[in-house]
């Protein structure tokens, strides 16, 4: 380094260290990594195995009660924010455990949630009012700000997975919740009195948003999307990246089910192979049915029933599947989407 350059850098080195009295920094020196020349995740890939977690859940059923946790939950932390209650960047994943006649009490909060069924019978879920029976592989809704309490009727235990739009309103602290007043909230309104309106393709005349954003239909029966895709895959050929991928929608206005999350569920045919995808969002993803293989950047995750991984943005995925399988996805797409940066990369087709 010569005189002039060992000047110029002292000189630089003592102005920054005057600006940080006055709270200040230099743009310059942190430019290229602050915004660099394509997205960079954090999050890593990362598998739960659900023969692996199970156990561990009814381990916790024995531990302490529903009622005592409120939220009798274990929560599916990324190994790259261990501490944070993060799945990815912007998505918090649990799986939630509901013993027979148990009560999780009415809370509301403001993060959105949904509820994906993974196992048992007789499980429930009240949302503002509203009761709905709770089925493997039912896609239940929770708006933001809605009472809700969950419970189980049944004779064995009832779990599913939790996603919730967490870390993206910690961003924003505007996190909060609201106990209730009561374990259970009054059920003012008959069981599938929201499907009867808004998810039979016909709308009530001077339909309102009930929930502002949030679809007006909260439990997705599984028995119906699994029609629809099966029928699907039967009328058209599967897409190179896709699959038969069918997103839950907003009777209202064809959106997205909630504003913060989106969710889809993707059928891949026995024998087909997706080619590789790459996009913004980060996404966590369970199997409903079946099984696959998931390749996400270099790293090769073999899914079966019930198995939960996150997916980080701008990696490289596809899915191979040896049986037919059916994948739940919910990711931030929406966010991205609303805010104008959402892009996708579509690999060459083979």
């Amino acid at each position: 380094m010569n005189t002039e350059t060992s000047s110029t850098a002292t000189q630089r080195a003592d102005f920054y260290a005057r600006l940080a009295p006055h709270d200040m920094a230099p743009l310059w020196e942190v430019l290229k990594s602050l915004v660099p020349p394509q997205p960079q995740a954090h999050a890593k890939a990362h598998q739960w195995r659900y023969a692996d977690v199970r156990p561990l859940l009814l381990e916790s059923g024995a531990l302490l009660s529903a009622e005592e946790a409120e939220r009798r939950v274990l929560v599916l932390e990324n190994p790259a924010y261990v501490g944070q209650t993060k799945a990815t960047a912007s998505l918090y994943a649990g799986i939630q455990l509901v013993l027979p006649g148990e009560i999780a009490p009415a809370h509301r909060h403001t993060p959105s949630a949904l509820r994906f069924v993974m196992e048992g019978q007789g499980g429930f879920t009240a949302v503002d009012g509203e009761r709905t029976t709770m089925r493997p592989g039912d896609f239940i809704t929770t708006p933001a700000w809605a009472w809700h309490d969950h419970g189980n009727d049944g004779d064995g235990p009832v779990a599913w997975l939790d996603g919730l739009d967490i870390p993206t309103l910690q961003f924003y602290e505007a996190i909060f919740m609201q106990p209730g007043n009561a374990k259970r909230q009054s059920v003012t309104r008959p069981e599938g009195d929201s499907q009867a309106r808004f998810g039979e393709g016909l709308l009530p005349l001077g339909a309102e948003r009930r929930f502002g954003l949030t679809s007006p239909v909260f439990n997705y029966p599984y028995d119906r999307t699994r029609e629809a895709l099966h029928k699907s895959a039967r009328g058209m050929d599967p897409d190179p990246h896709h699959a038969v991928s069918l997103r839950y929608s907003n009777p209202l206005d064809g959106g997205w089910a909630l504003p913060t999350m989106s969710t889809w569920m993707m059928h891949v045919p026995a024998g087909y192979s997706t080619a590789s995808v790459r996009s913004t969002d980060s996404m966590v993803m369970t199997v409903a049915e079946g099984g696959c293989a998931v390749t996400v950047g270099e790293s090769v995750f073999e899914l079966a029933k019930n198995d939960v991984l996150s997916v980080p943005g701008w990696t490289w995925r596809s899915v191979a599947a040896s049986e037919d399988c059916n994948l739940f996805v919910f990711s931030d797409r929406v966010v991205h989407e609303k805010l104008g940066f959402f892009r996708e990369e579509l690999g060459l087709v083979r």
